[in-house]
């Protein structure tokens, strides 16, 4: 079967590979470098041969791509492979159209077109470009659900993490920490296979997994370095 990689050794090397078809919710307070996190989890894939797809609510399409090219990720060989779905220029009245890249919704509670631009790319990527494995990440469910109540939310997800499940997927889905009641967190938990949680103590981040197929993972200190995490040991 199938297995996708984080792009974070140590996590991997814990987890063994996470198997195809599994959706992910990853928790972190504010200013953890929660976005760097999930950039460099779907960069793992582009350079895995994956199509990716990103839905962002916090900065448009073009804000990505110009950050991919700022760090060098070498983003230009894979924009075959790489979608966003851009759920904020179209709210912030920028006079900005459709791209090979980037699909717009009309704002984060635009759920109906956010599912159809994302099933656009999921055609591309496996009906058209034949690829084997994609990875969707949802950036953030959060803001999502300022605009929507929990139900609604639910549906969409819903929907989505099926999709990932029948097509061999990955799925990760971004909650900020301490934003939500925990009803709404344990309603939103039973969609997810696993958690990538992250905490922050005096000053310093800390990150673990649970679920997956693997034993609950340990915490384990990182930094943001440039692009990506990196895992400083105990």
């Amino acid at each position: 079967m199938t297995k996708y990689d984080l792009g974070i050794p140590e996590l991997d090397k814990a987890l063994g590979g996470i198997q195809s078809g599994t959706n992910v919710v990853l928790v972190g307070p504010p200013m953890c470098g929660k976005d760097i996190l999930v950039k460099q989890i779907l960069h793992a894939g582009l350079r895995d041969g994956d199509g990716v797809i990103l839905v962002s609510t916090g900065e448009p399409g073009e804000s990505i791509f110009k950050w991919c090219e700022q760090h060098k990720l070498g983003i230009e060989n894979y924009k075959n492979r790489f979608g966003i779905v851009d759920c904020v220029s179209k709210t912030l009245g920028m006079d900005v159209s459709d791209t090979q890249n980037i699909k717009r919704a009309s704002s984060p509670v635009d759920l109906t077109g956010i599912g159809v631009k994302i099933s656009q790319f999921f055609e591309q990527f496996y009906v058209k470009d034949k690829l084997s494995k994609a990875r969707l990440a949802v950036d953030s469910l959060s803001t999502m659900l300022m605009y929507s109540n929990l139900q609604t939310v639910f549906r969409f997800l819903h929907v989505f993490t099926g999709r990932i499940k029948a097509a061999d997927a990955l799925g990760i889905y971004v909650l900020e920490a301490g934003m939500h009641d925990d009803k709404t967190v344990a309603t939103l938990k039973k969609l997810f296979d696993g958690v990538i949680e992250i905490k922050e103590e005096n000053g310093e981040f800390f990150i673990k997994t649970a679920g997956m197929g693997s034993t609950p993972g340990k915490w384990m200190k990182y930094e943001i370095t440039g692009p990506k995490i990196v895992i400083k040991g105990d």
